[in-house]
């Protein structure tokens, strides 16, 4: 092997003044090491010489004393880190004034004529009170919240849905959209039920069933609910002109029962129970006698909370409403109020009047004080004893679930009263239900459903949606049993109440800007409480039906956060993830660095406009995904007037771009007067807090023998600027190029002329449209498709922090480059490759990298053969001074212009370094002439 002179060397260490002296990839700490600082005497001039490190290991492998580092253990020991517009519909508002009409007919429904009373009769008027007061406080915090959300911008049709969507996001808005339409398409099936059950119980008085009880239940319910839907689609205007009817019918029939309880009770009234006001009857009533598989608090609890639920029938129908941020919360808080009074009112009335236990026979009548008699009716002259005891009787609270039509003063009127209530919820059911879903299916945010979002008419009603809740409603009305309804309403109700209060909670701490109701009397605490309460209830009622909704939940958000819907409201979920954000940045900023974090390679890819330069971005976004930071660099050169709205057009446009083609990247650019500055900017100003690069990437400059000598300045430059703000550098090669930019312009412009320097730098070409940037076809390249059985080489010949190995270790843990075979090459001597072989492989298995193929390269100090020598001093004969080894004065008079140009003598100082390097391109071209990837 030919020896190459060792020239002298200073006996300070190896730290040279001058521009290029690197002495670690990873950047210089201050003093001039890195983050992975050798432990001192380790470098090439030591006089403490290690295995692999050392003036006399340097010496021979390299033939001189190359300055820079080998490969050692002790580098690394230290663990120290581093330094839509729609159409709106007709004005209810032109039809009835108070929304809260609306509200207390969809309250107002079957459980309060055919239930409650039933229920006071089981928990006793204290329990039914309390059932009533839980009821009620869920639906009201719920009702603040759902004002806080209509005073919450601009409202439109949509309802609930809508409402909670634009407000809260898409991820919560479209499960309590989904949840809430299949809820109040099951609550049609509850209010018919209630409907037929009534017209059974007529029917049946008079011997005139039409089948038997229960098949008479599901024949009136299909008849009902079918014309119910003719009402529906005959419009807005008649269905509102027919719940204002319904009201009045059930005020009419209200009134009618508060005046019979005061009527002395008819001997025929008191046999089924009814003795008007009475102390004790009161005294009896007020504590529970459970009965029945339903006979307990919850299970209670679960057949009355559908009587609640009616409180978003004004939200549903937010579209119809004039001033919806006004009728909204006044309408929906006012009919809470109401109904609440009058189920207190109906539940103490009627407690207070109708003992729990009657026979409604006349024959039971005896005198008072006869013996045998027990119970309060004896001391009314009544015996119910017989059928108390057998429990058959059929009259009483417990027994008969007409007790309010057998109190009242005329009797057909509560029947009137059921009818107007049980229809009118069921009307107001079946209109919310369609108006919900079709929203909801016009925004895709799930799939299979866009087919019921098409609306018929100038009014686009949802004539799919009225289809399908009208199916729904069937299947549950062949249930025909109001207590098995009812609690499936009440789980889904409970469910949807919890969403809508947690997402008011949300939106409230995560202080999303677009979140500012005008509501006054909104609390986050309280909607907290409410959704918390929601929810116990619902595990306390039944808890394998909370999972089961729960779970629905949690996968219908689950698929929208999955999807990312390319929609954008300003959502809360959007504050929440930058408050994460912000606070896990800020986090992470309070922690000291850690060599084992510092390794993750955060990349600041001088890419220019990223879609000029895809090779690049996949090559860089394949190592940096879901591991590392990665930053697409744009330097605008030119005034910075004329160039900021370029900027701020293009900006989303290339992140868009970004998104299309699946690279977890950010974009940012910055106008300057020239790259070098511009790059400066770059290097300085990108990341935030811990999460800065540390890593410049660049393209290699094909062009740099044809290119302007400032243009090489500036390129040179760049890579000493990088390394003095302590950055690692990776200058990326490829035998076609990577600026694509000529063939893709050339492509929309066949005139187009690509610019100057297309390969050395991240600078922008001209401004293209961002939607056009967006939706372009995307360029292939070699890194996005597998690489097959090749080989990824590496050169490890001198300490470099690292770097080189971890890129190829990154890269072969991903599937395009898992079959790989990676090789790392070392210098080294012949008549040591085996000790030295065993070195390496014993630092490397230390680093757990997983690489064993190495070889070492004994003839790297060769001399290079001639030809490649005379190659070389061709490439640089336009660069030479050619001053003869004239003194520094002259050659500075005659760099003059050119200050770039070298003269003889640092030609002749840097002559083994470059036949080394000329060398290293034989071996390259020896070993790693078909490699996928040579580093």
């Amino acid at each position: 092997m030919a020896e190459l002179p060792v020239p002298e060397l200073p006996a300070t260490p190896a730290r040279c003044s001058g521009r290029f002296t690197i002495s670690t990839l990873l950047g210089m700490e201050e003093g001039g090491w890195g983050p992975y600082a050798p432990s001192e005497g380790a470098g090439c001039d030591s006089t403490h010489p290690t295995h692999l490190s050392g003036s006399t290991l340097c010496t021979r492998t390299f033939g001189y004393n190359t300055v820079d580092v080998v490969p050692a253990y002790e580098h690394y020991a230290n663990s120290k880190g581093v330094g839509d517009a729609g159409k709106g519909r007709p004005s209810l508002a032109d039809l009835h004034s108070i929304l809260k009409i609306r509200c207390m007919l969809n309250i107002w429904g079957v459980i309060l004529y055919l239930r409650l009373p039933w229920i006071t009769a089981q928990a006793g008027i204290a329990l039914t009170w309390l059932i009533i007061l839980m009821s009620v406080t869920v639906t009201t915090i719920t009702g603040l919240s759902i004002s806080a959300i209509s005073t919450n911008g601009k409202v439109k049709s949509g309802g609930t849905y809508f409402l909670i969507s634009r407000s809260l996001g898409p991820e919560l808005g479209g499960s309590i959209g989904l949840i809430f339409a299949f809820a109040n398409a099951v609550a049609v099936a509850m209010h018919t039920v209630g409907f037929a059950e009534t017209v059974r119980d007529l029917l049946q008085e008079h011997n005139s069933l039409i089948v038997d009880p229960t098949n008479d239940i599901r024949i009136i319910g299909v008849v009902t609910v079918t014309v119910l839907l003719g009402i529906s689609l005959a419009g807005m205007e008649w269905e509102a002109k027919a719940q204002i009817l319904f009201f009045l019918v059930i005020l009419v029939s209200f009134i009618n029962y508060l005046v019979g309880t005061v009527i002395p009770a008819t001997a025929e009234k008191q046999a089924k129970g009814f003795f008007s006001y009475r102390a004790d009857i009161f005294a009896q009533n007020f504590v529970p006698s459970w009965r029945g598989p339903e006979g307990s608090f919850f299970g209670l609890f679960s057949i009355f909370f559908p009587s609640a639920t009616g409180i978003l029938a004004g939200a549903n129908i937010s579209g119809d409403l004039k001033d919806p941020a006004v009728a909204i919360p006044k309408g929906t808080l006012m009919a809470i109020f109401w109904t609440t009074v009058s189920y207190l009112v109906l539940s103490a009335t009627i407690g207070a009047c109708v003992v729990r236990d009657a026979s409604g026979s006349l024959n039971d009548s005896v005198p008072l004080g006869s013996p045998g008699c027990e119970g309060l009716a004896c001391g009314y002259g009544w015996n119910f004893t017989a059928c108390a005891q057998r429990q058959s009787c059929r009259y009483g609270l417990s027994n008969y679930y007409q007790s309010m039509s057998m109190v009242s003063g005329f009797g057909p009127l509560i029947t009137a009263g059921i009818f107007g209530a049980t229809l009118s919820s069921a009307l107001a059911c079946l209109v919310s239900a369609p108006k919900v879903f079709q929203c909801l299916c016009r925004d895709q945010l799930y799939p299979l459903i866009g087919f019921f979002g098409k609306g018929y008419g100038r009014n686009s009603e949802p004539i799919r949606g009225y289809m399908l809740t009208y199916v729904i409603a069937i299947g549950f009305i062949l249930i025909a049993e109001l207590n098995a309804i009812a609690p499936i309403i009440s789980n889904f109700f409970l469910c949807s109440y919890a969403l809508i209060n947690f997402s008011c909670f949300h939106a409230s701490i995560t202080n999303s800007p677009g979140w500012r109701p005008s509501f006054r009397y909104y609390s986050k605490w309280a909607a907290l409480f409410g959704a918390t309460v929601s929810v116990v209830i619902m595990f306390l009622l039944t808890w394998w039906a909370a999972l089961i909704a729960f779970g629905i939940v949690i996968f219908l958000l689950g698929y929208v956060l999955y999807k990312k819907p390319d929609v954008n409201w300003g959502s809360s979920m959007q504050a929440s993830s930058y408050n994460m954000a912000l606070n896990y940045s800020v986090g992470l900023s309070e922690v000291d660095e850690h060599i084992k974090n510092y390794s993750r390679p955060q990349c600041l890819v001088l890419t220019g406009p990223p879609n000029f330069r895809p090779a690049l971005v996949d090559f860089v976004g394949t190592f940096t995904k879901n591991l590392s930071l990665m930053l697409c660099g744009n330097v605008l050169i030119g005034p910075r007037k004329q160039k900021m709205p370029e900027s701020r057009l293009m900006a989303d446009g290339h992140t868009k771009w970004l998104v299309k083609r699946k690279i977890k990247a950010f974009y940012t650019d910055v106008v300057a007067e020239d790259l070098r500055s511009g790059v400066q900017m770059l290097i300085q100003a990108a990341g935030l807090g811990k999460m800065r690069p540390n890593i410049l990437v660049l393209g290699y400059k094909r062009n740099w023998l044809t290119a302007s000598p400032q243009s090489l300045e500036d390129y040179v430059g760049i890579l000493h600027d990088a390394f003095d703000f302590k950055y690692g550098v990776c200058l990326m090669r490829m035998k076609e190029g990577l600026n694509v930019s000529r063939v893709m312009q050339a492509h929309v412009n066949p005139t187009f002329e690509a610019a100057e320097h297309p390969e050395e730098n991240g600078t922008s070409g001209r401004a293209a449209d961002p939607i056009a940037l967006a939706g372009e076809q995307q360029a292939s390249t070699i890194f996005q498709s597998e690489q097959g059985k090749k080989t990824i080489d590496i050169y490890w010949l001198f300490d470099d922090g690292g770097l080189t190995l971890l890129i190829p270790y990154l890269l072969g843990r991903k599937k395009r480059w898992g079959k790989c075979k990676i090789r790392v090459f070392v210098g080294g001597q012949i008549n040591r490759m085996d000790e030295e072989r065993k070195a390496i492989v014993s630092l490397l298995s230390k680093f757990r990298l997983g690489f064993h193929e190495v070889h070492i390269l004994p003839d790297i100090n060769q001399k290079p053969r001639p030809e490649h020598i005379k190659r070389f001093d061709d490439l640089i004969a336009p660069f030479r001074l050619n001053d003869g080894f004239k003194d520094e004065a002259t050659v500075n008079e005659m760099r003059q212009g050119c200050p770039w140009k070298i003269s003889d003598e640092e030609v002749d100082k840097n002559r083994a370094k470059s036949l080394r390097q000329v060398r290293l391109n034989e071996i390259l071209l020896d070993y790693s002439r078909d490699a996928a990837l040579i580093a």
